[in-house]
């Protein structure tokens, strides 16, 4: 088995708040990949004390662990503990009914010899790769899919769309809305290998347009998952000035990529 992986903050100044994770269980059989962007509130108060970049590390924790030690649980199940697990942890110090409570994307997949589970939930994405080179990408599309008027500026959806019917899901801090991410399970012997990545890597192929899901993964099982990210920070650099995509506002963002080839 080959691991790969990489995350890079947007902004140096900035923390991360992407999150990622393989975790190989004792038993040597399987594993699990985990892959977060953590959702930037627009300034002001968000109803938590805490940073994004905690809640992505104690969920992407969560998840992390359920997913090997819990082998039995279907991963809409991991997502919903891991979700009750870290808002127990603050509740009692912030309003987890605001709309901009601490949330994130999320990238689930847990292999087996036997099959390959997988779990979707908003904007980052998950590219299969089948034994004879065929790439599939499994993808939340739902944010995609809104008109322009419903999004407010720099990438964050209005509270008029987000986590409500109509509009796209995130995980904050309702344990249900793990019953609305996209899943499904491959037979092992399909999948050579996957990519789990934030869509700060993902502008490669939707922002930039510099080649399609296949042609992504090409480059990242040839020239690794770092080559990638340096190569959209030299688009971003390139590009015209912040603010002038219409979902995709920020100049830089956290840009994280996890490949493994089973």
């Amino acid at each position: 088995m080959r691991t790969e992986l990489v995350s890079e903050p947007g902004d140096p100044d900035r923390p991360n708040e992407d999150f990622a994770s393989v975790g190989l269980p004792a038993s040597g059989q399987g594993g699990s990949l985990v892959v977060l962007d953590g959702v930037t509130p627009p300034r002001g108060d968000y109803g938590c004390v805490h940073p994004v970049a905690w809640f992505a590390a104690r969920l992407g924790g969560a998840l992390t662990e359920l997913s090997v030690s819990q082998g039995d649980l279907p991963l809409p199940e991991v997502l919903s503990q891991a979700i009750g697990r870290v808002a127990a942890a603050h509740a009692a110090t912030c309003d987890l009914s605001h709309p901009r409570t601490p949330q994130a994307t999320v990238v689930l997949a847990r292999w087996s010899p036997s099959g390959v589970e997988y779990l979707v939930l908003s904007d980052s994405a998950l590219l299969v790769e089948s034994p004879t080179g065929e790439v599939t990408a499994l993808l939340d599309d739902r944010l995609s899919r809104l008109p322009r008027t419903s999004l407010a500026t720099d990438a964050v959806a209005d509270a008029t769309v987000r986590n409500r019917e109509g509009g796209f899901f995130t995980a904050a801090a309702d344990p249900s809305v793990a019953s609305r991410a996209v899943t499904g399970t491959l037979p092992r012997a399909s999948v050579r290998a996957l990519a789990a990545l934030t869509d700060g890597a993902t502008r490669w192929v939707e922002r930039f347009h510099r080649g399609d899901w296949a042609d992504l993964f090409a480059l990242v099982r040839t020239e690794g998952s770092p080559a990638l990210v340096e190569r959209v920070r030299g688009l971003e650099r390139a590009d015209a000035p912040e603010g002038s995509c219409p979902r995709r506002g920020k100049k830089h963002d956290d840009a994280t990529v996890v490949f493994v080839e089973l």
